[in-house]
């Protein structure tokens, strides 16, 4: 099973510098290598139809939508109190803030990493260290206020398979350069890592060619 890993981009149209379309294309050429879809405002055709544009922009399968409903595909991101999708959805992700409880999920999220100017007063954050005595096994992704380079690289030398990303990204003037800017140091950072002992499967995904 092939996990979200490197730099993943969470959707919010009403934070979003420019189009939402055109912010996730010019983020995926700065290396996101994963979207979440998240809008779960819109209503259900519209949100349709922007899962299936955004899936134009993204290699096959690298689009979750947040919420039970794939949306026509099959990879789904669940909140906490989100029941789990029908059968038939190949890829479950689950949003945690303390130790995950899991059945099938296929990975989690665990935020909020650092305080976030998305979510003024959420938390308390986590730090790296915390999240991954957290997730123990589970590959997980850190998410909340990782907005610089550094941060990034925190995440990775911590142990997340992911960094997923939010504000930094959407309202980014170039989120084309922001973006490529967080994933080189989490791919640096993964690959110092990985040469401590993580195997070079674990880094594959991460090292993702800014197109």
């Amino acid at each position: 099973m092939v996990t979200p890993s490197g730099l993943v981009l969470l959707t919010d149209r009403r934070l979003a510098s420019g189009s939402l379309l055109t912010v996730v294309k010019r983020a995926v050429r700065g290396g996101v290598a994963w979207v979440i879809l998240r809008e779960r405002d819109l209503p259900y055709a519209d949100r349709r139809a922007l899962a299936v544009a955004l899936r134009d922009l993204l290699p096959p399968g690298r689009l979750i939508v947040a919420g039970p409903d794939p949306l026509g595909a099959d990879a789904v991101h669940l909140a906490e109190a989100d029941p789990l999708p029908a059968a038939g959805v190949a890829l479950i992700g689950r949003s945690c803030h303390d130790t995950p409880r899991l059945s099938i999920e296929d990975y989690v999220t665990l935020s909020p990493i650092y305080p976030t100017r998305s979510k003024p007063g959420y938390g308390p954050a986590l730090a790296p260290a915390r999240a991954a005595g957290f997730a123990g096994e589970a590959p997980w992704l850190a998410l909340g206020g990782i907005d610089t380079p550094a941060r990034a690289a925190a995440c990775a030398a911590a142990g997340a398979r992911g960094i997923a990303v939010m504000g930094a990204v959407m309202r980014a003037d170039d989120p084309e350069q922001v973006s490529r800017e967080l994933a080189a140091a989490f791919g640096a950072a993964r690959v110092a890592r990985g040469a401590q002992g993580s195997t070079s499967s674990d880094l594959e995904d991460d090292l993702v060619v800014p197109r």
